[in-house]
């Protein structure tokens, strides 16, 4: 991903039509999403929406977490000798404790992905409110190494221009 902008515009024939010229340039931009009604809900783009990124970083956590938490339970029933679950033998215990430990470790995931916060996430709810005023929302994700067309988003005299990721 390179530079990453959102153009609020507030004719849908304007995002039409912009949207035809960005498609048409060489090279094409990696992503080219219009948001706003009769287009693409924000809700399904991962980008305008914090919740998708969260459960894409929930599942890779959980990749993992749930190993290594199975691997520490594990460890941990073998090391320290504590008979907590006695009733289901030398080989059950330390997989009794495995288990738990891959509990833990789903859970985590959750904890994990949930405490990290997006830099856009004020950008975001400033985009969903001028989609909520009956604006529409033009994603442009240009590659690494290229240059976005300001000239032409300018052209189409967009109400705001605003960054949201850059690598």
């Amino acid at each position: 991903m390179g530079l990453c902008v959102v153009m609020v515009l507030d004719d849908h024939v304007k995002l039409l039509q912009l949207r035809d010229q960005l498609s048409q340039l060489r090279p094409a931009p990696t992503a080219l999403v219009a948001v706003g009604e009769g287009e693409t809900p924000m809700e399904a783009v991962e980008l305008l929406n914090p919740a998708l990124a969260r459960q894409r970083r929930q599942r890779t956590m959980v990749r993992w977490l749930m190993p290594f938490g199975f691997f520490a339970g594990l460890m941990f029933s073998l090391i320290t000798n504590l008979d907590t679950f006695a009733f289901a033998g030398p080989v059950g215990e330390p997989l009794i404790g495995g288990l738990l430990g891959m509990g833990s470790g789903w859970m985590g995931s959750f904890a994990a992905a949930a405490s990290v916060t997006s830099e856009a996430d004020d950008r975001i709810r400033s985009l969903r409110n001028r989609l909520e005023e009956g604006n529409w929302l033009l994603l442009l994700d240009a590659a690494t190494g290229e240059e976005i067309p300001w000239n032409l988003i300018q052209q189409s005299r967009p109400r705001a221009v605003v960054r949201l990721a850059e690598s």
